[in-house]
């Protein structure tokens, strides 16, 4: 009789640990293409949505990255490109034309079809 208990006793302690640690994975497995959207809130981060109107919408960059780089870049180009006493004009002229090379830049990689 002792060694029936001890038996279903381990039994009973076997079987719920596999089924906890069996279902985790069966679930994260089947909603590992979709889970890579949410955040660790349950808040959803994709490419695109669908709106409270019914059209869908692109999650898209809007340049500002680009704008900051292309501006710095294109001031220390134009400095050293003057080379005339007053570095302004070239400083000023190369960080506006850096701006926005930088922002077109940016954007059009950002510019493929959402579906």
């Amino acid at each position: 009789m002792r060694k029936i208990v001890l038996a279903l006793s381990a039994a009973a302690a076997v079987v719920p640990a596999t089924v906890l640690t069996t279902a985790p994975a069966d679930a994260q497995r089947h909603h590992s293409r979709y889970a890579r959207y949410y955040d660790r809130h349950g808040y959803y981060n994709g490419p695109a949505w669908r709106g409270r109107d019914g059209r869908y919408y692109c999650r898209r960059s809007n340049g500002t990255t680009g704008l900051l780089i292309g501006g710095a870049a294109g001031a220390l180009i134009g400095r050293s490109v003057d080379g005339g006493r007053d570095r302004t004009a070239g400083t000023v002229i190369g960080a506006a034309a850096g701006a926005l090379l930088g922002r077109e830049v940016d954007r059009s990689g950002s510019r493929r079809r959402c579906r």
